[in-house]
């Protein structure tokens, strides 16, 4: 028998693909399934991004790049960044990534060991537990309540932190909730901070220009005081519809910055040529569709939370961000998972359950409004006719 290290019998996984998997199995079989569970704009990637892409692979860009991205890449996102946030960085604190989770990876693993402790949002996306289960240290969960909005709180954070803290994961706009922090709790949390100085902070901000309703993300790089421990998570997958490009980027404080560089030289060398020339092309491009997205996510988000309200045991509040709704559903009688899973087998419609997300996902399920709207309506429908005929289960 192979005996492998006890750290790998530790990692978790993200059941959004499980679920996605599950889904096209069923479709391949026949049946009408209407995914509304993975995180995916259902967009196609604007063509001029597309087209910088192709020309980089016929112009000749087939070899490997600096580990730390193309400069031209980097600065890319330099100026995007100085545009939104009106904050100067230097490309030589930009690392150009392979997705958004080699951020999660190298964040987690630079600083969790058995003994250390990492804050993170509960529910949230379920890859920063499972890393940090992986390094062996300890998982320690921040609320996100729906009374709050699904925004954090500064009080119950700074609350959470003790000599053993060596990281916090904050995101906002938030997985799987939609929820938004105002400034006011980041302010209150980053002056806590002060009280604390080695503890890190990462920041995934991947949803960043997703908000509604006037809202307005906060980055975290726009506190100096604590530019010296921050990583900011960020990338191209959810505002220019490139999940399959796997590019992200994530901008690293001046000490941590060798750390990723050596530890993306010994795990995936670099990130694709082609990608990185459609990674500028993104930021640097037209962005009339990237609003277009926006605003047919918005029509969708309201059109989603109208309908959520009107079945039977369920509620939801509406989210400021991303494009997620996380209904409470409590009032059905059902647990979350296997409410998700008879939704799926028995009236084609993929949702997530919130204990995927954590321990206080129970009695939530996330509804991803990353589908067409008339999908939208066809899988309320579903869901109001199942809720109005299926008993829940006495066990659940």
């Amino acid at each position: 028998m192979l005996h492998t290290v006890p750290a790998f019998d530790r990692i978790g996984e993200e059941n959004a693909f499980a679920v996605l998997a599950r889904a096209t199995a069923l479709a391949a079989q026949g049946r009408d399934i209407i995914n509304l569970g993975i995180g995916q704009p259902d967009f196609k990637t604007p063509a001029h991004i597309v087209e910088a892409a192709i020309k980089a692979l016929r112009d000749g860009h087939h070899g490997y790049t600096p580990a730390t991205g193309l400069l031209a890449t980097r600065e890319a996102v330099v100026r995007r960044t100085l545009a939104l946030t009106g904050v100067e960085v230097s490309p030589e604190n930009v690392m150009i990534m392979p997705g958004g989770k080699p951020t999660m990876y190298a964040a987690i693993v630079m600083f969790g060991e058995p003994g250390a402790e990492i804050l993170y949002p509960d529910p949230g996306f379920p890859i920063y537990r499972s890393m940090i289960e992986f390094t062996g240290a300890t998982p320690v969960p921040i609320p996100i309540r729906e009374e709050n909005g699904f925004a954090f709180s500064a009080e119950e954070t700074l609350a959470l932190i003790t000599p053993k803290t060596r990281l916090i994961i904050l995101n906002s706009p938030a997985n799987p909730t939609g929820g938004v922090t105002p400034r006011v709790e980041i302010e209150k949390l980053v002056k806590g901070l002060e009280k604390h100085p080695d503890v890190a902070i990462m920041s995934d901000e991947i949803y960043d220009v997703m908000t509604y309703d006037g809202e307005q993300q906060v980055s975290l790089l726009t506190f100096p005081e604590i530019r010296n421990r921050l990583i900011v998570l960020n990338g191209w997958s959810k505002t220019w519809a490139m999940t399959g490009w796997r590019m992200g980027w994530s901008i690293w404080a001046d000490g941590l910055y060798e750390k990723v560089r050596k530890l993306a030289v010994n795990c995936w060398s670099c990130v694709n040529a082609p990608s990185q020339f459609a990674g500028i092309a993104a930021i640097d491009g037209p962005q009339d569709e990237v609003e277009a997205m926006m605003k047919a996510f918005d029509r969708r988000r309201k059109v989603v939370v109208d309908g959520l309200n009107r079945l039977p045991g369920v509620s939801c509040i509406t989210p400021k961000g991303a494009f997620y709704a996380f209904p409470n559903i409590k009032e059905t009688g059902w647990k979350a998972k296997p409410l998700a899973s008879a939704l799926l087998d028995k009236a084609g419609v993929a949702l997530i359950g919130g204990p995927d997300f954590g321990v206080l996902g129970e009695g939530y399920i996330r509804l991803s409004y990353a589908n067409s709207e008339e999908n939208i309506l066809k899988a309320l429908d579903r869901i109001d006719t199942f809720l109005e005929t299926e008993l829940a289960p006495k066990a659940a």
